[in-house]
């Protein structure tokens, strides 16, 4: 097997203008993410949100035409086994998914930043809840999403049986969980899984103008309007009701909160700092 590419160079990483791009560049297995690659986009995303050096992130990927299909099923995984215990073992395969992709998932719907997926191509699997997962959705007109997992026989994971229901309705996730035909890009804009769809030369662009609007805005309020969207979707209306005030109170506190109100009082637009 040929020597594996630096981390650094199949998961890249750069900030513009206070936007951070993760861009997954591994196109001898089609983009498919290893354990490596998974943990280093969610390393990346942590350090984003700690170091204030961004206010927004984009997640896409190399090549015209595959996002990401998934894990990367090839990738060794090697277990130090005790002498005499097999090769398989229940509580393996659990194990491996709480320490591994489910902690990507919530890493991205918990992130303080904005996140928007810039889908390149096809997203399967893994790969299309990648790009659910994130808060924005700009797909390319070639792009298709495929929740491919009954196509091998497995079970939907990846947080696609949390995801889905609660984006399109119970009715059209089964649908597509079941069958695991191929949704086109219109289809899934059509659904609300997809925000806006472009030409492929123009993708790039779109998602840095989209970035770029959202890196110049008020980055904690934008951040608590994020987690009370994401706590409606378990929440009661008592229980958002008080989530609301907490939220209000706490963007009280933040800088960009007094620029907000000066910059009403003196009729100018706000310059908004992210803090």
């Amino acid at each position: 097997m040929a020597e594996e590419r630096p981390l650094d160079d199949q998961v890249q990483f750069r900030i513009e203008d206070q936007v951070a791009w993760i861009t997954i560049n591994r196109p001898e297995v089609g983009n498919a993410l290893s354990p490596p690659c998974r943990d280093r986009i969610r390393d990346l995303i942590e350090q984003c949100n700690a170091t204030h050096h961004a206010r927004a992130i984009v997640i896409t990927a190399t090549g015209a035409k595959l996002f990401c299909p998934g894990a990367d099923l090839a990738y060794p995984r090697e277990v130090d086994r005790a002498e005499g215990v097999p090769a398989k073992v229940v509580g393996d395969a659990r194990r491996m998914m709480l320490q591994g992709q489910y902690t990507l998932f919530p890493t991205i719907l918990d992130s303080d930043l904005p996140i928007i997926a810039a889908v390149n191509g096809t997203a399967a699997g893994m790969g299309a809840h990648l790009a659910f997962a994130c808060d924005l959705v700009i797909a390319a007109d070639n792009a298709k999403f495929i929740e491919v997992f009954s196509r091998r026989g497995l079970v939907v994971d990846a947080l696609g049986s949390y995801l889905l229901p609660r984006m399109i309705g119970m009715h059209k996730a089964k649908e597509l969980i079941f069958f695991a035909e191929d949704l086109p890009v219109l289809e899934a804009e059509r659904l609300g899984l997809v925000n806006k769809v472009v030409p492929a030369e123009d993708l790039q662009a779109t998602a840095a103008e989209w970035a770029a609007k959202l890196a110049a805005g008020p980055t904690r309020a934008l951040s608590l309007s994020k987690w009370l969207l994401n706590q409606s979707l378990d929440s009661d209306r008592q229980a958002m009701m008080h989530a609301e005030a907490w939220a209000v109170e706490t963007n009280t506190f933040t800088e960009d909160f007094a620029e907000g109100m000066a910059s009403f009082r003196e009729r100018r637009e706000p310059n908004w700092r992210g803090y």
